[in-house]
């Protein structure tokens, strides 16, 4: 059986390879990045990119990340983690069908009420050069994420410090690579502090330490 992760670190990817880290999964990585980030993803020396046939032909979307999973392919980070859980069980995986509806929703969750402004407060706080930044998107974003935050801080202080189930699991994994785009806004963290301490746990685990090493050494 072979697992294979298209992607870049520097990408949607890091979701699945730090479940798979989890899992204790081998897998191979074939590196992808987006034809944005290129000058030129038409130059015969231009890396593997999302535009680029041969990556189309495993993802016809253009979009990392991707699996192929012994020939069987899927694409949608969170739906991927969904997948990797459930067929390979354990702690991490939905015991229940109750806990799947669970994971499927806070994933969904994240998704729609989090990620647009998280990634606005990650490129406009902090990636993008003064020039680039809008303000006006930090400012929507501030004002959009106080009541998610909330919502999840209440979950967690409910759930013993985690998403469900009274543990870590893979719909932990979904909510906190999206949650952790927003943390130059340091101000959403402080008023949800079980929130703060939920990440900060999350990027303490081995596995995820293993992939953001990974990440780092990645070229931005």
């Amino acid at each position: 059986m072979t697992l294979t992760i298209y992607g870049c670190y520097r990408s949607r990817a890091t979701r699945v390879v730090w479940l798979a880290n989890e899992l204790g999964l081998s897998f191979e990585h074939v590196p992808v990045v987006q034809a944005y980030r290129l000058a030129d993803p038409q130059a015969s020396d231009a890396p593997l990119h999302t535009r680029h046939p041969d990556f189309l032909a495993v993802n016809p979307n253009g979009h990392i990340p991707s699996i192929d999973d012994d020939g069987f392919k899927l694409h949608e980070s969170l739906a991927i983690n969904l997948y990797l859980a459930r067929k390979h069980g354990g702690p991490l995986a939905p015991k229940d069908a109750q806990e799947e509806g669970l994971a499927v929703m806070w994933s969904l969750w994240a998704a729609t009420e989090c990620e647009t402004h998280a990634l606005n407060l990650q490129f406009h706080l902090a990636a993008y050069p003064p020039e680039k930044r809008k303000p006006e998107l930090v400012e929507a974003a501030l004002s959009a994420l106080p009541g998610p935050f909330a919502v999840l801080d209440r979950t967690l202080a409910e759930g013993g410090g985690y998403v469900m189930g009274g543990r870590f699991t893979v719909a932990d994994i979904n909510v906190a690579e999206i949650i952790r785009y927003a943390k130059p806004a340091t101000a959403l963290f402080e008023a949800a502090p079980h929130v703060k301490a939920w990440l900060d746990a999350c990027h303490s685990r081995p596995a995820f330490k293993v992939m953001w090493q990974a990440r780092e050494a990645e070229p931005a």
